[in-house]
């Protein structure tokens, strides 16, 4: 069992491990925006956190059917069809995406106004959605590029592009939000402009490389967007149940006072890059999972599922060790505010706790996506996040007085009763397919 083992998570580590690395790029970006606002000043913190909570529950859902790119074309290559044709209908499927979703964000801005946040942190929150919504194209850009490389297990060049980023953003960062020379200092400004040119930036770098890298013919295909939407929409709106969730909470609270949104976008900084990892290690499930499921090798897809697992699990334990032993020190790389530290810390042992299960059931979602069988991950997700994790974390933040505190609380319930749904469903899947595979 040992070396069958290490086989398959041999397999998925030679991609997941330059993915981790770019996730971990990726997310050290934004770490680096919650920094340099924190050391910026507490208001500055506070506005990035509402904007960004705002913002990514628009976004996400364009990403969530961008994402389906390399499950689609994945399952393809393990049929043995010419996945390469559908470069040009990815890149003008990604392009259109980003074009609805900018309008969404502008069309939204108006609306700051009337949900009563504190009234000096409004001009620097719509100041904020409105660059970073004619940055969605070059996120889209990027995000699609990635995406489809990905599909043909090519992850080192991109994941070094993200790496590069995160110095790129932080000195950009700083320049514009500080000032530099004849740069006057810009704020929030500095920051929505700093990631406007970084996402701008990674996106044309890996259409370059794709374009270098192969050969592409022109190719429309309505049958791959029917393919993208109906893999896609599942997926993006299961991730976006799950933004939304976690970002209803900054909004939520951050009426109450800013400080509370800081902090939520503070832990959640915190908990995004261990998360990296298993989200990596699910995307590499996805992959592997969707050749076998492509090829109609029932073993093999079941070994990947079962290595994929014990790596995000295991991982995410020790993360939780970490978590819980070091909490002052992980808030204080961020702010030095006594009342957010204070505010902050209580939550970093509830996140301990909250780790193993959000290792697992990001795995278990990178199966589901790989035996396309996306409406399961929505389900799941609506239930835990709509039904248990929002009600739950509203009664304990707002009637018990408890607040961030209180939300964070139904989030671990709320996990842990998604991995059980999860499980159950997966168990049947597989039951089913094995079954089919025997006729």
């Amino acid at each position: 069992m040992s070396n069958s083992f290490k086989h398959y998570a041999k397999e998925l580590l030679n991609i997941a491990l330059p993915i981790i690395m770019g996730n971990l790029g990726f997310i050290l970006i934004g770490a680096g925006d919650v920094l340099i606002a924190g050391r910026h000043s507490t208001d500055t913190l506070a506005a990035i956190s509402i904007a960004t909570a705002i913002t990514n529950c628009i976004q996400t859902f364009g990403i969530g059917l961008i994402v389906s790119v390399s499950p689609v074309l994945s399952n393809y290559r393990g049929e043995r069809k010419d996945a390469k044709k559908y470069f040009y209908p990815t890149l003008r499927f990604s392009m259109l995406m980003g074009l609805i979703v900018m309008l969404a964000v502008l069309a939204f801005i108006p609306v700051i106004d009337s949900l009563k946040f504190e009234p000096h942190l409004v001009p620097m929150i719509k100041q904020y959605m409105f660059v970073t919504a004619f940055a969605t194209f070059g996120g889209y850009l990027h995000a699609a590029m990635k995406e489809f490389l990905q599909a043909f297990e090519i992850v080192m060049f991109p994941n070094l592009v993200t790496v590069f980023s995160v110095v790129l953003n932080v000195v950009l960062n700083i320049i514009f939000v500080f000032g530099w020379g004849v740069i006057p200092s810009m704020g929030v400004l500095g920051l929505a402009l700093a990631s406007f040119i970084v996402r701008y930036f990674m996106g044309i770098v890996l259409l370059i490389y794709c374009l270098k890298l192969m050969n592409f013919r022109d190719y429309s295909d309505f049958d791959y967007y029917k393919s993208l939407i109906k893999l896609g929409i599942p997926i993006s709106c299961a991730i976006l149940v799950e933004f939304v969730a976690f970002n209803s909470i900054a909004i939520l609270t951050g009426r109450v006072s800013g400080i509370y949104a800081a902090a939520q976008n503070l832990v959640c900084t915190l908990t995004t890059v261990s998360f990296m990892v298993p989200l990596a290690i699910s995307n590499a499930i996805g992959v592997k999972v969707g050749f076998a499921n492509g090829a109609g090798n029932i073993y093999d897809l079941k070994k990947y599922a079962f290595a994929g697992i014990v790596m995000s699990v295991g991982f995410m334990a020790l993360s939780a060790m970490v978590f819980a032993s070091c909490p002052h020190f992980l808030v204080g790389l961020f702010t030095k505010d006594a009342e957010l530290v204070k505010i902050s810390v209580p939550i970093i042992y509830i996140l301990a706790m909250f780790q193993v299960f959000d290792g697992l059931q990001v795995s278990l979602s990178g199966i589901f996506k790989g035996i396309k069988k996306t409406g399961v991950v929505l389900l799941c997700n609506f239930v835990a996040y709509w039904l248990i994790s929002l009600p739950l974390g509203c009664i304990l933040a707002f009637k018990f007085n408890m607040n961030l505190e209180g939300f964070w609380y139904g989030l671990c319930s709320s996990a842990v009763i998604l991995c059980f749904m999860m499980s159950i469903m997966l168990v049947k899947n597989l039951k089913s397919m094995e079954k089919r595979a025997d006729l």
